[in-house]
Formats: C-alpha cells, sequence, structure tokens
C-alpha cells in the first residue's frame, strides 16, 4: 500500500469533470415515503481516512459516492451516484436515448427529472440494457412505459432469468452480505462497495427488448443516434458513438477489478473472453474514441489514455487466467493459487486494477472452479462431513468449545485473524449458543472487514458480525418481480416450477397436465414423474390427466397461489392440487454465520 500514489488526484478530477448539478437532497423515496436511496449518509466520506478502513478503499468510496449530473460529452450526460450504476443519457434528434436505466423505477425517475431541469423535457426515444444484472435494466418503466426501441444483448432474457428467478432467493440473501444494507453508514460499517455506493431498494421492472444485438459490427440508429457494437462473453456489449467519438465500455472494464464469479453468486464470467473482448476493443473501437464511459465509475478522456486504461484491463484478466492455469497444472489448489498470484507491480501501481469489487483472491478460485469444478483432487475432500457434522467433531478434537475459543484468543493475539476465524466458525457451527464464541467471532469479523481493501469482503465480514450479535437480516428485495415473470417464456416458466418439486414428496406422485395458452396459441404438458417435473411443448392430444385453458396471466397467477377465475378445466381437477401440494418454498433468511 506504501506505493500506492495517493498524491495523484487524477481520478478526482475526472470524477468532477463536467458536473452540472447534484441532486439536493440525495434522497429517494417511493410514493408511500419510505426511503429507497440515500446518498447524503455517506456524507462522512468527506473525512480522513479512519482506522476503521482501508485507506484504498476509502479513496474508491470518496470517488463513488460523488452523485450528480455531469456532461460527459456534446450531447451525452450521466446521472451518476443514485445507485449503483450510472444512467448515460445520449440526446437524439427528438428526444434521449437512456442507456442503464438503473435498478428501481423511482431512481430512474428521479435521474430523469435531475437531467431534464437542466436540459429540458425531451422525451426518451430509447433504452440501451448493456447488461443482464438488475442494475442495468430494473429503474426502466421510471423512464418509460414502452412503444420505443429497447437494444440488448443477444440472451439477454436468459441471463436475466439464470440470475433473478432460478436461482433468486439464495442470491438475494446473499446479496445482504454483499451489499451490507442492514449496516450502519459509518466508518466502522458500510462505506460502499466498490463498484459504486449499494443497491437502491426501489420497485424493479422490466421491459422486454425489441432489438437484439447479435454480433460484432452490428450498427443500429435510434433517434438520429449511430451506434457501433461490440458483443462480449455472458451477454455483454460495448459500443461506439461514432458521431460522439464516445465509447461505452462494459464491465470489464471499471475503475476497479470486476467480478468474475460474483460473492453473491450467479454465472461464471471468463477472464481469457475478457481479456480477448479489451484487446479487440482496442483496436476495433478505441482508436476512434476521445472519451470512454460505463454504467459505473466515472469517464477516462484522451484517446491514449483510453486505450491505456484498457491495455491494463486486458493485461489484468489474461494474468490472473494464465497464472492460474499455470498453477493448477503444477497440482496446487484453489486456496493455494489464490495466496501465491499477485499482480505484477505496474498493475498493482495502477488504481483501477485493484479489488474494491472484485479480487484477485477469489477471482482465482473462480477461475479454477471453471476448469476443475469444486473438488481438489484430495480423497479427503471428497465426502467430507457438512460444516456442522464436521464442527462438532473438530470441536470435540479440540477438547470442547471452551478450548476451541481458548485457541482463537491465542490466535487472535499473535494477530491471526484468519485462523482465529476458522477456529470460531468450528466453534459456532458446533454449539450455536455458544455466546463466547458468538461475541469472539463477530469481533474478529469486524477487525478483518476493517482492514479489507476489497468492499464486498469489508461487508461479508461486518454483515457477519452483525448477524452473529443480532439474528438474521431480512433481505428487502423482491426477487422475482411481475415484470420479469411476465417476461419468461413457457419453457422458463415451468423450468422455474420444476425446481421447486419437493423430490422425495414427489416420489409415487405421476401426473400429467397439458396447459392451453390462449392468448399465447401454444400448447405444453408437464408431467410429474419419479420427483422431476418434466415439461413438453405441443405434446400430442392424448394422454393428460387435466387439460387447462388459460392465459399466461392466468398461469402465473394459478402458480403464485393466487385466486384465478375463467379457467376451462377439463379431466381430473385434482391432478393440479396435488401438484401444487408437492411444491416446496424458498427459504428467504436462511443462515449464513450459523448451522
Amino acid at each position: 500500500m506504501a506505493d500506492l500514489p495517493f498524491h495523484d488526484r487524477g481520478d478526482f478530477a475526472a470524477a468532477d469533470r463536467g458536473f452540472i448539478a447534484k441532486l439536493s437532497p440525495g434522497v429517494i423515496k417511493t410514493a408511500d415515503g419510505r426511503v429507497i436511496w440515500d446518498g447524503d449518509s455517506y456524507d462522512f466520506l468527506q473525512g480522513e481516512c479512519p482506522v476503521t478502513a482501508h485507506p484504498s478503499l476509502w479513496r474508491q468510496a470518496q470517488l463513488c459516492a460523488r452523485q450528480g449530473l455531469y456532461e460527459v460529452a456534446d450531447g451525452l450526460y450521466q446521472v451518476r451516484g443514485l445507485d449503483l450504476s450510472n444512467m448515460t443519457l445520449v440526446e437524439g434528434d427528438n428526444g434521449v436515448i437512456v442507456i442503464d436505466p438503473l435498478i428501481s423505477t423511482e431512481c430512474a425517475a428521479a435521474a430523469l427529472k435531475l437531467y431534464r431541469a437542466h436540459r429540458g423535457a425531451r422525451p426518451v426515444t430509447g433504452v440501451i440494457y448493456t447488461h443482464p444484472h438488475a442494475d442495468h435494466f430494473g429503474g426502466v418503466r421510471g423512464v418509460t412505459r414502452g412503444g420505443v426501441p429497447i437494444l440488448a444483448p443477444a440472451g439477454f432474457l436468459d441471463h436475466a432469468v439464470a440470475e433473478s428467478v432460478s436461482a433468486g432467493p439464495a442470491l438475494t440473501r446473499r446479496a445482504v452480505y454483499m451489499y451490507g444494507p442492514a449496516l450502519p453508514r459509518s466508518p466502522e460499517g458500510q462505506i460502499g462497495c466498490g463498484l459504486g455506493m449499494t443497491v437502491s431498494t426501489g420497485t424493479l421492472s422490466l421491459i422486454p427488448p425489441t432489438v437484439d444485438i447479435t454480433h460484432t459490427g452490428q450498427e443500429e440508429t435510434v433517434d438520429g443516434v449511430r451506434m457501433v457494437f461490440q458483443v462480449g462473453s455472458g451477454a455483454e456489449m460495448t459500443f461506439l458513438l461514432p458521431d460522439r467519438h464516445a465509447l461505452c465500455l462494459a464491465e470489464n472494464a471499471t475503475h476497479n477489478q470486476h467480478n468474475l464469479l460474483s460473492l453473491r453468486g450467479g454465472p461464471f464470467r471468463d477472464a481469457r473472453a475478457w481479456a480477448r473482448c479489451l484487446n479487440e476493443t482496442i483496436s476495433l473501437l478505441a482508436c476512434q474514441a476521445d472519451v470512454a464511459f460505463a454504467s459505473h465509475h466515472w469517464p477516462t478522456w484522451g484517446r491514449d489514455d483510453i486505450v491505456h486504461f484498457l491495455a491494463r484491463h486486458r493485461d489484468m484478466y489474461a494474468y490472473l487466467h494464465d497464472q492460474t492455469l499455470r498453477l493448477l497444472n503444477k497440482g496446487l489448489t484453489a486456496a493455494e493459487i489464490a495466496e501465491a498470484v499477485h499482480l505484477p507491480p505496474e498493475l498493482e501501481r495502477s488504481w483501477h486494477t485493484h479489488g474494491y469489487h472484485g479480487s484477485a483472491g477469489h477471482n482465482v478460485k473462480a477461475i479454477y472452479q471453471r476448469y476443475l469444478g469444486w473438488f481438489d483432487g484430495n480423497p479427503a475432500h471428497l465426502w467430507e462431513h457438512p460444516p456442522r457434522e464436521s464442527a462438532i467433531r473438530y470441536v470435540e478434537c479440540l477438547g470442547g468449545g471452551a478450548a476451541v475459543v481458548e485457541c482463537a484468543r491465542r490466535y487472535l493475539a499473535e494477530n491471526d485473524l484468519r485462523f482465529a476465524a476458522q477456529l470460531l466458525n468450528h466453534a459456532v457451527f458446533a454449539d450455536e449458543g455458544n455466546k463466547e464464541a458468538r461475541d469472539l467471532l463477530a469481533e474478529i469479523y469486524t477487525r478483518l472487514g476493517h482492514g479489507a481493501e476489497n468492499a464486498t469482503w469489508r461487508n461479508f465480514y461486518l454483515m457477519g458480525a452483525l448477524e452473529l450479535a443480532e439474528g438474521i437480516v431480512p433481505a428487502t428485495m423482491d426477487t422475482v418481480p411481475p415484470d420479469l415473470l411476465a417476461a419468461l417464456t413457457m419453457e422458463q416458466v415451468f423450468d422455474s416450477l420444476a425446481i421447486r418439486v419437493d423430490g422425495p414428496r414427489a416420489w409415487h406422485e405421476r401426473l400429467a397436465i397439458d396447459w392451453h395458452l390462449t392468448d399465447l396459441g401454444e400448447r405444453h404438458r408437464t408431467t410429474l414423474s419419479n420427483g422431476a417435473l418434466i415439461h413438453q411443448a405441443e405434446p400430442p392430444d392424448e394422454g393428460a390427466d387435466l387439460t387447462l385453458r388459460l392465459t399466461k396471466a392466468q398461469l402465473l397467477g394459478l402458480l403464485s397461489g393466487k385466486g384465478v377465475e375463467g379457467v376451462e378445466r377439463e379431466g381430473d381437477t385434482s391432478a393440479l392440487r396435488r401438484l401444487v401440494a408437492v411444491l416446496d418454498r424458498p427459504v428467504p433468511d436462511f443462515a449464513i454465520v450459523t448451522a
């Protein structure tokens, strides 16, 4: 850390460049008065870095906490600091195109209102989703009701569903740890998440894309604005506004090292593909750009600086990928590689390659998982007991809970916080009523959090400490809002139903239901067989126990347990009741730091 150029204030100048006005007060509420965004709660970051925060992370938080309307280039504006992501606005012939309308409709509406207060009441004439994470599309109904072109990378809905529906409850629960919404906004608590400050908690929406971006070089014009696209992996895309000499970057090039596999979970991102994509961006698009902006952080101006910025990100992801492969082929495990890999000095001295949101440690483990999976090859790890059963045995071997706590205190005195946490984790999992172990583990998590440069690691540690002391903090965000449900294909609807079947309860149940979707003109069959729900499109005319004729909205209502009228039924009406009887419900508030 001593080699970091804290004297260099270039990023602060770039983050402030083009500033027009703040939202004041920086608080956004729902219609019923619930606060869903409070940027003013981060005013404490204007002070000097305290001992309870890593100086590098404090600097990043100071930069991310800046909010307001900024001019990026002629006819190109950003609203930053009103949600986890930025909203970018491109002025066209008749209105304005919105790029990435934040997470919540309320935040998006506030951002658009701030823009219009200074640029006039231009209508929204198009929307672009650069990526299928909720912070890139969730606020769309705050800027438009539809009826305009909506551009997104091909496969957008599939990726959005995989993230928000299939594993939505688990991802949302772990996001409580990643973003730390229950932590106090203070030098001792939550100071951002590296990528921005936090996630808003308002209304999530979705309007399905109308134009798919399928290939690199594809050109589209919306409201007189020309765009040239480059597609990346994982339904991400980069594009050039050639008439503005402005380059919109994907998440592979922001002002921090990004996640290859988020700590809350989600699909893996390919580091090698990211590096190759960035190399293509340099040769294909950067040579035409005078400014590069993204949906997170602040822009980079100047062609040489843009190329330099992209090249360092390219080198970083290529280095992490290749060194992980080199070392795993020498027999090192994921944990061993994570300890061994360090970025080259030039990259380490660059602020924008630091792990404020992602990190070299957990990205290396993600790369290892992509090639070799969870198993490290050691037979001792092939059939281990689950965490609680292992913890009970470890604690017994060490002489009981009190002995484990005493050992942990010794390691704590030696400042080996990592192993003290490992020991105490066993003590708590073996007996979650062991208050001495819980309190000491909470203290250690707090110290680990305060020393972390990575914001998401800090939040995980501090949330662990909070829940050890006060119990589980429930998630507040709706994992499957109505707009997302409505956007699902019927195959996705039945897939989401299949993952709720309680297999053992359904072992001896066999039934088939035909679903005739009258508004879509589609026929589908679901067959419950050996505890698995099998979906078939356009099934044969015979063989179902029950046939239902209904609309997609009625089907979604039935599956959500609502009373639905007007559904035509033919056959054994008990089949639907028997299917519903074997459906399980997710547990949105499962334990993480206790068994």
